[in-house]
């Protein structure tokens, strides 16, 4: 299969690799989308198995930060960038300079900020070399770890989905949060706070154990989660975790959580809608994160301070575009899913047409 033919492809406007022999940096930045303003994404460090699973993870991400800007009402198109390499063996600050040199080679393209095994500190040695990094402290308009703006939203859209789904509050409800790092720590505290019951997991075994004795969730290895007896599903790791093989095994009646493409394929999707579960859409309860970043680069362009304001207004519009979602899935007997596709890409494709128009 070439590039092109990639399901994920979709239009993406440009797809960059970068390498540097010196540092070792080998990396891809997907951009999918400008219609409505420049890319933005996160930089992943991931080691990948192959070059290939790099593309398709940045051609996958890319495309969904695109869907997840729109849905968000942000002046912003999609992008996301990966990194080969372990965050754990391989870092240095040469190669995020490197990383740095990449980015600006985009011309403002693309703006980056933290992801998985990329940390601010790391993009610090990349904004020596660009201005587009964000999610970085130290300056008026630093809108910091955008962890806990995330982890809000998602609180918000899973009390959203209980009350629709389940006709009560938080209060007794179980949640089995799959992994506990940065936004599922921060959510495992606010649902703890919110009365809910936890069950919980992550590879981090010493993230682990600081979530249950603050929380008192109960722990279970990583391939029993699936098996929880909990009316919630949150999925917080990495994409994929509702596939063919765990779709079967989940008890809940709601699947809500903080992870990117959280449906291995769109089929799941639909029998999710068939078992009669409420999928909330990933791209659309976790933009809490990117709302924080781009009133980051919101304020850098304007040369103003960072506006919490702002931010709250439009995390709360993010809630009503869940709920309107929602709402139109039921009274169309689809799934949530491809509702929430279809009014991402008229967002975009209605930028676009009036991109070409002026």
């Amino acid at each position: 299969m070439t590039l092109f033919d990639s399901p994920a492809f979709e239009g993406h406007e440009g797809v960059h690799a970068f390498t540097d022999e010196k540092t070792g940096l080998k990396s891809i930045i997907a951009v999918h989308s400008t219609a409505r303003g420049p890319a933005a994404g996160g930089c992943r460090m991931w080691p990948y198995p192959s070059a290939e699973a790099a593309l398709e993870d940045a051609l996958r991400l890319s495309r969904a930060m695109s869907y997840k800007n729109a849905m968000a009402d942000l002046e912003l198109g999609g992008g996301k960038a990966v990194i080969i390499g372990d965050s754990r063996t391989q870092k240095t600050p040469a190669l995020f300079e490197a990383f740095g040199r990449a980015v600006d080679q985009l011309g403002g393209r693309y703006w980056t900020a933290e992801d998985v095994g990329v940390s601010p500190a790391d993009l610090t040695h990349a904004r020596k070399h660009t201005r587009f990094v964000a999610g970085l402290e130290g300056h008026a308009a630093a809108s910091g770890d955008p962890s806990p703006v995330t982890a809000e939203g998602v609180f918000r859209g899973i009390e959203l989905c209980v009350r629709r789904a389940l006709g009560r509050g938080l209060d007794g409800v179980t949640v089995a949060v799959q992994g506990v790092g940065h936004v599922g720590g921060y959510l495992a505290d606010k649902l703890h706070a919110a009365g809910a019951k936890l069950v919980i997991t992550d590879v981090n075994e010493e993230v682990l154990r600081q979530v249950a004795e603050r929380t008192g969730a109960k722990v279970v290895s990583p391939g029993l989660i699936f098996d929880a007896e909990a009316e919630v599903f949150a999925p917080c790791a990495l994409g994929g975790a509702v596939n063919a093989e765990t779709l079967p095994r989940l008890r809940a009646k709601i699947v809500a959580g903080a992870a990117n493409n959280q449906l291995a394929q769109p089929e799941i999707g639909r029998e999710l809608f068939r078992r009669g579960m409420l999928y909330a859409p990933d791209y659309v309860i976790n933009g809490g994160g990117i709302i924080n970043v781009a009133a980051e680069i919101r304020a850098l362009d304007r040369d103003e301070a960072f506006d919490a304001a702002w931010v709250e207004t439009k995390l709360a519009r993010l809630m009503e575009t869940l709920e309107e979602v929602l709402d139109r899935a039921r009274q169309e007997q689809r799934p949530t899913h491809e509702v929430a596709d279809e009014v991402a890409r008229a967002r975009i494709s209605g930028a676009a047409e009036k991109k070409a128009a002026a």
